[in-house]
């Protein structure tokens, strides 16, 4: 009786403890979290219960697995699963831990402060901290569960007298994670890219969407993903559209006839401009910035707050600029010319485009003229 009891007690005791401890450490956690709602802390550190009780439970089990007397001849392998659960559980309420830390000092900075570059910034290096700390954390804990194996000791102390040499090769065969790894801390903390940033990358315009240890995603303007390891952008140059400021200058190209009522299309750019919501109110302009024998070439300037809004005011300002010359001065639109140049003052039209100027010259040009019904008549 007494060796069905003893188990029954501590696993029950050990069940009973773990849920009060929870409970307990939830309820304290929430009344805090009520008390100061200006910070979020409290409120994420309750997504860790579930490890806490865990750890406690696993805790109580290994501290009195001994007294239960359940498994006298495999001890040694309960006790190496215990610990293993064990460390598992903490590195689990470890990793609850840090993202509450890190997502707490990443709302309490972006509560204050009011540059919206200087937010994506912090957010970018809180996460690639996370993301370091979570894999170290991680390699800790596998670390340690391997050091729970009596043959894994005698293996990394017989493996000491090569660690020179394994160094060189393991530093040799990592080069690029390495690369990517310090890349990655660079992005980071060097603010050279920033998570929500507008970049241009390989011809790919898009805005990045995450940023890891090793490699950075760039969500583009029709929703596809491009997966680019963190190295490239410490390498080779790429546009930042974000960097700076978030206000563009964009333009609008338009090939029209020399005819094309400048002066017109001036005032119509302005009245689109001016009525677009996508517009920051900085500046407008309208040139004509260069010519060739059939067209001209002129240029709308126009800015915005963001490289979403340019792009929807150069759409807007090139579609109602076509539609109001198509409608109101179509002459001005430019056009295949079939029609023969005026001549010089003083100087008659050749008729049969030989060149000639002269009565003789039109005469010829009739009588060619009258050369095919001459023929159709034989």
């Amino acid at each position: 009786m007494e060796n069905v009891l003893r188990p029954l007690i501590v696993f029950g005791g050990a069940i009973a403890l773990a849920l009060v401890v929870g409970w307990a450490v939830d309820r304290a956690l929430q009344r805090m979290d009520a008390r100061h709602p200006e910070t979020p802390m409290w409120g994420l550190l309750r997504s860790g219960r579930w490890p806490l009780q865990a750890v406690v439970f696993v805790g109580l089990l290994n501290a009195f697995s001994e007294q239960t007397h359940l498994a006298r001849n495999h001890q040694k392998a309960v006790d190496l699963w215990l610990s293993l659960i064990l460390i598992g559980a903490a590195a689990w309420l470890v990793l609850r831990m840090i993202t509450a830390i890190v997502e707490t000092a990443f709302a309490r900075y972006a509560g204050v402060a009011h540059d919206v570059g200087r937010v994506r910034r912090v957010r970018t290096q809180l996460t690639l901290v996370r993301r370091l700390a979570t894999a170290v954390v991680t390699v800790l804990a596998g670390a340690s569960m391997l050091l729970q194996f009596p043959a894994m000791e005698k293996f990394g102390a017989s493996m000491l007298a090569s660690a020179g040499v394994l160094g060189i090769v393991v530093g040799i065969a990592a080069q690029s994670t390495l690369s990517n790894l310090f890349a990655g801390l660079q992005i980071a903390f060097g603010d050279m890219v920033r998570i929500g940033d507008t970049v241009v990358v390989d011809g790919e315009w898009g805005t990045v969407e995450e940023i890891t240890v090793s490699y950075l995603v760039v969500r583009t303007w029709d929703e596809r993903r491009i997966t680019m390891p963190v190295s490239y952008f410490t390498s080779k140059p790429f546009e930042n559209w974000s960097r700076g400021g978030s206000q563009m200058t964009g333009t609008v190209y338009l090939h029209l006839d020399h005819s094309a009522p400048i002066d017109a299309l001036r005032a119509k750019t302005e009245e689109i401009v001016r009525a677009s919501d996508a517009w920051d109110g900085r500046a407008w302009d309208l040139s004509v910035t260069d010519t060739t024998p059939s067209t001209i070439e002129v240029r709308a300037l126009v800015t915005a707050r963001s490289a979403d809004d340019i792009w929807t005011l150069r759409c807007e300002v090139r579609e109602k600029l076509v539609t109001w010359l198509h409608r109101e001065h179509p002459y001005a639109l430019p056009r295949v010319t079939t029609a023969q140049a005026a001549p010089e003052p003083g100087r008659v039209r050749p008729v049969d485009g030989t060149g000639g100027g002269t009565a003789a010259g039109t005469e010829n040009g009739l009588a060619r003229r009258d050369i095919p019904s001459a023929r159709k008549a034989r």
